[in-house]
């Protein structure tokens, strides 16, 4: 009870503060959304939601935290996040995707996988969510790159019209093989942008995940250029060791300029795993983003 007072009272001073700036609510949406996926934090859903509230930020996602949910919670957690001034903006389709056969580029498995899509769309809905999360699951062994590519591109041509007509979008993730997802098939923003062209569907597009992108290619700032146009949302986590921007190889201040002369209009969704403590790592990296960016012309 002493804790739940504390994070009532926590909520208030916030959603106090928001509403001096004369919100009600999730903020409204910006240009460039700054978000957080929720993974990278410690601690519970309550936890977690009063760390991106303190950081600054305005949406948040999901992973596999809603996957057991019933209604109450959904109303619980659609209230607290609320009273904290943020929203919900994107869950993953598939939260256990590595331990399930949900893999997309098997035509055995379509079935499993437009299942959880279907399942997920439900959760989007009472959530009041708009994107889904694909992910393309991994390679299997003695089949060609060509035969499994083509199961991928008929299962996100499933998963499209499941979305749409959900009036849903959702979104393929390339995850890297190197370090993080070994055996994973799409590991590439440059392979994801060809899928999301050849779906060519409006409820289909790519999540751009910066990270995965510098381990698995490089190239980044030449290849995001190329994916703007069909990106939903970009990760953003430095490497190596996916903590903050500036904590490696990565130069975001550049990166972060080169998202916004494309003209991009979406979700910039902080997803790394901060050193030290969170919300002081948050707000610094969600200060820096906007600091990238020229006056004018700033997300929120």
């Amino acid at each position: 009870m002493q804790r739940r007072a504390i994070l009532t009272g926590g909520a208030a001073l916030i959603a106090g503060a928001a509403l001096a700036r004369g919100q009600s609510g999730p903020p409204p949406k910006a240009k460039i959304t700054s978000s957080l996926m929720l993974w990278t934090l410690h601690g519970s859903i309550e936890d977690k939601l009063e760390i991106a509230a303190r950081a600054g930020m305005q949406p948040v996602e999901l992973a596999d935290e809603y996957d057991r949910w019933t209604d109450a919670d959904i109303a619980r957690i659609k209230k607290l996040a609320r009273s904290f001034g943020l929203g919900i903006d994107t869950l993953l389709a598939t939260p256990d995707w590595g331990k399930r056969p949900v893999s997309m580029v098997d035509p055995a498995q379509r079935e499993n996988f437009l299942a959880d899509v279907r399942r997920a769309a439900d959760f989007a809905h009472k959530l009041e969510i708009l994107q889904l999360i694909l992910i393309s699951g991994n390679a299997i062994a003695g089949r060609t790159h060509e035969e499994q590519y083509a199961s991928l591109l008929e299962g996100a041509r499933r998963a499209g019209d499941l979305a749409a007509a959900a009036h849903l979008t959702a979104i393929v993730e390339p995850l890297n093989s190197l370090v993080d997802h070994k055996g994973c098939f799409l590991t590439t923003c440059t392979e994801g942008l060809k899928l999301v062209r050849e779906v060519d569907n409006p409820h289909v597009k790519l999540l751009f995940d910066i990270y995965h992108e510098q381990v698995q290619e490089g190239n980044v700032i030449r290849t995001l250029t190329e994916a703007a146009p069909l990106v939903a949302v970009f990760h953003v986590a430095d490497n190596p060791g996916r903590h903050e921007p500036g904590s490696g190889e990565l130069h975001y201040a550049n990166i972060y300029k080169a998202i916004q002369k494309t003209g991009y209009a979406g979700y910039l969704t902080m997803e790394y795993l901060p050193q030290g403590d969170p919300v002081a790592s948050l707000t610094k990296s969600l200060n820096e983003f906007r600091g990238a960016l020229v006056s004018g012309d700033r997300p929120a």
